[in-house]
């Protein structure tokens, strides 16, 4: 949905005109308005190319909030077009944005390499930022990532292979098993999504691929890496709400050949499964001691088991909650109290009964803020 088209602050509709417009200049109000947005910029961007010495506008908005990553996914996938639709900032201020990245990139020395984003379709056709984002160079700044002048050589080759290279091809697990191919009216266990219709493997030419279940990484790199085509699976999170891979569709012959070559080193893989647990085990700890230390931080009054629990539980690995996301790693005040809140909301309130009884959950979340901030303030004194 776009913004209120009352609410322009003076700027103009038109995409190119604003990427041309240089940053500090133009009326008083998109300045003012544009200064905030840059700082705001600033601050995501160097968090960002301290962690991976890149940063790029997609990346930037995420941090800001004004995407999330399954919503940059899904554009990835082909089905969002173009990013904005996903997004409630209007093209202007999305412009805005990507100005004051390459202004900030430039002072600070960074070099700019453009990427392609191609869809993951079987027509990889050129991803589009914005309505107005065309072939007149408009979306330049959208494509841009700035990167540190101290990468080498090496590793400036393989981002640079990286960005230009195209995301896998994507089939889908139905979320109705009963759906029907608009084309041959059949049913199956997976579809290819082509120009927005859902077309059953027979019809996207794709049914002499076999289907490899995700779980062996070994094997399925191998398969991959063996079949001229392949397919990635992938199926509907509901409660997460973001697509997760189930899997992948491969050659028979190349399946077979990755096979044998598993079988081959065996032992090897398992020896080194068995370093890797251990070596992932102590990072568990060590990273779980020092969220508990930052908790009792940023809340001095929390004792210190509770804390450890908090730690523990946020920061367990593969469970896609809060400790686990990029920020929760990096230890960031903003992840660590929202760890500490989902902790207090469980443990501290009657939430849970509220959800059991069959209150909406944004009602029962309503009902205990107060009690949260209570338990919250105590702990910061």
């Amino acid at each position: 949905m776009r913004g209120d088209p009352r609410k322009t602050d003076g700027g103009t509709a038109s995409f190119p005109a604003l990427a041309t417009r240089p940053f500090r200049y133009g009326d008083p109000v998109n300045e003012v308005r544009d200064s905030r947005v840059a700082r705001r910029v600033g601050e995501a961007a160097d968090e960002l190319v301290r962690r991976s010495r890149s940063v790029s506008a997609v990346e930037v908005f995420v941090r800001l909030r004004w995407l999330k990553q399954a919503q940059v996914t899904e554009w990835r996938q082909g089905r969002v077009d173009p990013l904005s639709a996903a997004m409630t900032v209007r093209p202007d201020r999305l412009a805005a944005a990507a100005r004051a990245l390459g202004e900030w990139a430039r002072e600070r020395g960074l070099e700019p390499v453009e990427a392609a984003y191609t869809a993951a379709t079987r027509d990889r056709r050129p991803l589009r930022f914005t309505e107005e984002s065309g072939g007149d160079g408009g979306e330049d700044a959208f494509r841009t990532h700035w990167v540190s002048p101290g990468m080498t050589a090496a590793q400036r080759a393989r981002l640079a292979a990286k960005l230009d290279q195209a995301p896998d091809l994507e089939a889908l697990v139905p979320a109705d098993p009963g759906w029907g191919c608009p084309s041959c009216h059949r049913t199956g266990g997976f579809q290819l999504m082509e120009d927005g219709a859902p077309l059953c493997l027979s019809c996207a030419d794709l049914d002499h691929l076999v289907f490899l279940p995700s779980g062996d990484a070994a094997l399925t790199r191998r398969a991959k890496k063996e079949s001229r085509l392949s397919v990635a699976v992938v199926e509907h999170n509901r409660r997460r709400k973001r697509y997760e891979r189930r899997g992948l569709l491969v050659e028979e012959a190349a399946l077979e050949r990755a096979e044998e070559q598993c079988l081959a080193d065996e032992d090897l893989r398992a020896r080194r499964r068995d370093r890797d647990r251990e070596r992932r085990a102590t990072q568990d700890v060590e990273f779980q001691e020092a969220m508990a230390a930052q908790v009792r931080r940023l809340f001095p009054g929390c004792p210190a088991d509770r804390a450890e629990e908090i730690a523990r539980h946020a920061g367990q690995r593969g469970s896609g909650r809060v400790g686990r996301t990029a920020a929760g790693r990096e230890l960031e005040p903003e992840a660590v109290t929202l760890a500490v809140i989902a902790s207090v909301r469980h443990r501290d309130t009657d939430y849970d009964d509220l959800l059991m009884a069959g209150v909406p959950r944004t009602v029962a979340r309503t009902r205990i803020r107060g009690t949260v901030d209570a338990v919250l303030a105590r702990w910061r004194a």
